[in-house]
């Protein structure tokens, strides 16, 4: 009578058994129960598989903690999710989370630096950023290049425009260092691969001249040209006399429109009384900025003038350039 009794039991264990090995295979089949817009899921650092089993079992994407947690244990996944904030699509099975849980698929945001931008704007954009870690408020421009490693350098014009991904909770010393080091790669590259016989002893030159190219051009097909008439100006020992670099030297004095006592007062970046080149950048300018600084068009001209449609007329002596004046700035023949 025990044995009998035995066998039914292990008949009944057996069948109960399977029957759970098949749910199990089931589970791991079938999609989760997920919104049509898919789902967020945050994992922060230290969350165990328990823990996220059971938040998972909480919003209704599982119904059955232990299989997910069996799963994640025979793919030997259990210690390799990796935390952050994932998007999970509809349709998505739970071996199908697993493997993004794996590889660190997270959802990443964008920040962009905008071509022409100062530094002092990009970091008021950085600042307001709602997805990065801020710890870099309050800090002036020299504490923020020293801890980003670079304490000997200007903070104008290091930093590459471009739009730049990154996952929730990155620092926005991470997002600017790593900016800076694409604007040294790019502009390392660049220079060398520039023309010959540019009137540039070092990147940083360069760097300075795309700066004032790209607060000069409103048509980005002008950039070269534009660069060929400063080029040819510092070869002459001209004054570049370029309106942006006075601005930058005025500071917060500039309120929209440059006189001529702004003209003729002398700062550092007031490239109508100082030859060459100003000390630093004016701004931070793009790649299409910096390659036309590096491989600017040849031509005759000396001088442009803006028409007021973005474009501007270029003349190869002064009497051209006064007649273009008095054209499109004065509004006479």
């Amino acid at each position: 009578m025990i044995g009998r009794l035995l066998g039914i039991l292990l008949i009944v264990i057996a069948v109960a058994g399977g029957w759970q090995y098949l749910k199990y295979q089931e589970f791991t089949r079938q999609p989760l129960h997920l919104p049509d817009n898919g789902l967020s899921l945050s994992i922060e650092p230290g969350m165990s598989l328990g823990q996220l089993a059971r938040r998972l079992k909480d919003r209704g994407v599982i119904d059955n903690p232990l299989f997910f947690k069996l799963l994640a244990r025979q793919q030997q996944q259990a210690s390799r999710i990796k935390a952050g904030e994932y998007h999970v699509i509809a349709g998505a099975t739970p071996v199908q989370l697993l493997d993004q849980l794996v590889a660190g698929k997270v959802i990443n945001y964008a920040f962009t630096i905008i071509e022409g931008w100062r530094f002092s704007k990009m970091l008021d954009h950085l600042a307001a950023d709602s997805i990065l870690t801020h710890k870099l408020n309050g800090k002036d421009d020299k504490a923020i290049m020293r801890q980003l490693g670079y304490p000997d350098e200007h903070p104008e014009g290091r930093f590459l425009p471009e739009t730049y991904y990154f996952p929730r909770g990155l620092g926005d010393i991470a997002l600017l260092k790593r900016a800076h080091d694409e604007m040294a790669r790019f502009l390392t590259k660049a220079w060398e691969e520039r023309d010959k016989n540019l009137p540039y002893k070092t990147p940083y030159e360069a760097l300075i001249m795309a700066s004032i190219i790209e607060k000069e051009t409103g048509k980005a097909a002008e950039r070269p040209r534009i660069a060929g008439v400063f080029v040819r100006r510092l070869r002459k020992g001209m004054l570049l006399q370029t309106d942006p670099s006075v601005i930058y030297g005025m500071g917060d004095r500039y309120q929209g429109n440059i006189r001529r006592r702004d003209l003729r007062r002398d700062t550092p970046y007031n490239t109508y009384t100082r030859r060459g080149l100003p000390p630093t950048p004016i701004c931070l300018p793009g790649k299409d900025a910096i390659l036309a600084a590096l491989h600017p068009a040849d031509g005759k001209a000396l001088y442009f003038v803006a028409r007021g449609d973005g474009s501007h007329q270029f003349s190869a002596t002064l009497k051209e350039h006064n007649r273009a004046v008095r054209k499109y700035q004065l509004k006479r023949k």
